[in-house]
């Protein structure tokens, strides 16, 4: 099978009227049924023990794999990763995550996973299990987003070959009469990895939008939620799971239409129909071990406001919001975006060290805000030599999966600011503050210089120079 799905996850997709595909006729299928009455060619490939336990899983009940509900800082597996390529660059992946314990989200379907269920009660876990098997080698902290669902659960045909693999079509939620399919599903998969411990139900409210109420349909994804919750924590009551994976959208702080007049900063003001689907669902949720949200620093029309670093405080505002309305849940930050996209919702406008910088900005913000746990969506490339803002470079090629700029930050940060962290402040020079960025806690500082030039920064009692976008890791004593 092929690579499914797509680099991104900010599209704005979610107003557009996403209409199903008619199902074939009992007819046609008896026709199908008598020619090949020992080989089904819609089912032909699959099988129907899902839920049988693939590879070799840690075991979950060792207290050494005990995990909480937060657990750090990684990145997103996207439709190309090095679970494929040429065995020395997938090595060499493997190799450099190995003991970091990189937290790593993969999805059940696209992103890199073929349809798991193409016919009811029939499984196609083959490229599921390789993305597992690659966490599991690498040794990260895997995490499933159970998104997206196969056809039959939303109005398509079923059938191996019937996968359509349009954005249009991932991008519909299931049938409210199939939402228990869906949570069936969801504890198939949970059976078949007994190693991830947390799961994040569904992606960004996908289909999840209410054309003639002009808002999202808070009551549906709920109601999924609720019903994959129940279905996971039967299969083990110590499964975490986590959602609504709303999309934080903000708009110009000087539009007032659908704006919130409490969450709001230079950078814009929240989209209140998004605080409301929020509110939905905590106060209906069947319960939640951490919760998820996703979002960009810039507005709905890209605005960077006032500048792209300034814009990340937006990310602090949201979380101390979040950790406002759930109290004492971990946040964790299933996606979050710093650089705008381009017409086809790529990044690759800015310089290397300009991007890391401003992400760096981003993850101190989110830290700021209560998060514990942040995914950087990582935007591979199937082949070639550069990949702007990737981890490492393509693993086709016999030189590639080198490591790039964004995975030292990324490892870094994760190694520097586990969750629980508890973080301080240290004294910054007042002519610096407008140029630096800081987070600290007993051990470490990390400072970003925010300009475009070189600069001398004094933070935590100590002078230092600091290149154009420099981020500059300080120890403490």
């Amino acid at each position: 099978m092929g690579r499914h799905g797509w680099n991104s996850g900010a599209g704005r997709w979610r107003l557009t009227a996403l209409l199903g595909v008619g199902v074939a006729t009992l007819a046609l299928v008896l026709t199908v049924i008598s020619t090949l009455p020992n080989d089904r060619a819609d089912d032909r490939g699959t099988t129907s023990a899902g839920d049988k336990v693939h590879g070799s899983p840690s075991d979950p009940s060792d207290p050494s794999a005990q995990l909480g509900p937060a657990v750090g800082w990684g990145f997103t597996h996207t439709q190309y990763s090095a679970d494929e390529g040429d065995d020395g660059a997938t090595r060499r992946v493997e190799d450099m995550l190995s003991g970091q314990g990189v937290p790593q989200i993969q999805h059940i379907m696209g992103w890199g996973a073929g349809n798991p269920e193409p016919v009811k009660g029939r499984y196609d876990f083959d490229e599921m299990d390789r993305r597992i098997d690659f966490i599991r080698k690498s040794g990260g902290t895997p995490v499933v987003t159970l998104c997206c669902s196969p056809d039959w659960m939303k109005g398509g045909k079923a059938g191996v070959d019937n996968t359509d693999w349009s954005r249009q079509s991932l991008e519909t939620a299931p049938d409210r009469a199939h939402f228990k399919d869906f949570a069936a599903l969801a504890a198939t998969v949970a059976k078949r990895y007994p190693d991830v411990r947390h799961f994040i139900v569904w992606n960004e409210f996908k289909g999840f939008w209410n054309n003639g109420k002009q808002r999202w349909d808070y009551e549906g994804y709920t109601e999924l939620y609720n019903l994959v919750y129940k279905a996971l924590k039967k299969v083990d009551k110590d499964i975490m799971v986590g959602g609504p994976y709303l999309v934080m959208d903000s708009v110009d702080p000087r539009q007032t239409e659908n704006a919130s007049a409490d969450v709001k900063g230079s950078w814009g003001s929240m989209d209140q129909r998004v605080l409301d689907a929020f509110d939905y669902w905590n106060k209906n949720k069947a319960g939640a071990d951490f919760v998820v949200v996703d979002g960009s620093s810039y507005t709905v029309d890209d605005e960077l406001l006032p500048d792209e670093f300034k814009a990340t405080d937006k990310l602090t505002a949201v979380g101390k919001w979040v950790e406002r309305q759930t109290r004492d849940l971990p946040l964790w930050w299933a996606e979050y975006y710093v650089e705008p996209g381009d017409q086809n919702d790529d990044r690759k406008g800015w310089s290397e060290p300009h991007r890391v910088a401003v992400q760096a900005s981003g993850l101190v913000a989110m830290a700021q805000g209560g998060a514990g746990s942040g995914f950087y969506w990582n935007p591979e490339e199937k082949t070639g030599t550069t990949c702007a803002g990737c981890l490492w470079t393509p693993t086709q090629s016999g030189d590639g999966g080198t490591k790039l700029p964004m995975y030292d930050l990324i490892s870094r940060f994760h190694k520097a600011f586990p969750p629980g962290t508890e973080y301080e402040t240290v004294p910054v020079a007042a002519d610096d503050v407008p140029n630096v960025r800081v987070l600290a806690d007993d051990r470490t500082v990390v400072v970003v210089n925010t300009l475009n030039r070189k600069i001398s920064a004094k933070v935590d009692g100590k002078r230092f120079e600091m290149g154009a976008y420099e981020v500059k890791w300080l120890e403490r004593k």
